[in-house]
């Protein structure tokens, strides 16, 4: 098992929320470890926005690799990778892509249970989804490779009905699966938070959205772990934007300087 494999496990399991902060290249990163954030996790959405690509898949998973071998080039601290869908469309695909990751020194994975078909999202069936996973987990171990497969549960991104109780559901099919952490975007009640928290073993992960209760809250809630998205991306770009307008309307260049 890899060395960062193993600290980015044991950082789900301290008595503190992991802050993992979410990169779109390697200048990002780098300055996400020199403010002494403990791991990176990438954005897909963030990195796809900087290549000029929608999220969804539409970048090219050649080109993805090539910002994650440049993140891991100048990071030392574990590096997890959105890998959204799985970029491929058998569980043998999917794999082969999960290997590449895990070959290059990724420690974790983000994989989610929705598929796109049409322009349109929905949930996959679960337990054919936690099929691929057990059958990801098993070939991972078959070859003495380790990766933290924290496993999206979209629930709460596309509102499904009965949200709580899917959720409840979905978590157990996954853990069983082998799942190692659960991710749930867009989740914020307390309430909600607390059920989801009360229904798997796992580790459970949020991401910053509005509502979402400070980080004491969360830690008392039962959060391991809560991650940034592509936020902090588009709070950067949009300022690179206000900027960049305001040196034309003023003629000069002091709003960058």
């Amino acid at each position: 098992m890899s060395a960062n494999f193993e600290k980015f496990k044991a950082l789900h399991q301290t008595g503190e929320l992991l802050v993992l902060p979410n990169a779109w290249d390697a200048k990002s990163a780098t300055l996400f470890q020199e403010k002494h954030f403990q791991a990176i996790g990438t954005s897909s959405a963030a990195v796809a926005a900087s290549l000029g690509y929608q999220d969804g898949e539409n970048m090219p998973f050649s080109e993805y690799l090539f910002v994650i071998q440049r993140i891991l080039t100048v990071v030392k601290i574990p590096v997890s990778v959105d890998i959204e869908m799985g970029y491929g469309k058998t569980k043998e695909q999917i794999l082969e892509n999960i290997v590449r990751l895990t070959d290059l020194g990724v420690a974790g994975i983000n994989i989610e249970d929705s598929i796109i078909h049409n322009s349109k999202r929905a949930l996959q069936n679960a337990p054919d989804f936690a099929a691929i996973i057990e059958y990801v987990k098993n070939k991972l171990a078959s070859t003495n490779r380790s990766l933290f497969i924290n496993l999206r549960c979209d629930t709460y991104i596309l509102n499904v009905p009965d949200k709580a109780k899917e959720t409840a559901q979905r978590l157990k099919v996954y853990e069983a699966a082998g799942a190692d952490g659960i991710f749930l975007p867009f989740i914020h009640e307390e309430k909600e938070i607390a059920h989801a928290v009360s229904n798997t073993r796992l580790p459970l992960n949020v991401m910053c959205v509005p509502d979402l209760p400070d980080f004491k809250t969360l830690l008392k809630l039962g959060v391991k772990r809560v991650s940034m998205g592509p936020f902090l991306f588009n709070k950067v770009y949009k300022a690179a934007g206000d900027l960049s307008e305001k040196v034309l309307t003023e003629n000069n260049f002091s709003p960058i300087l």
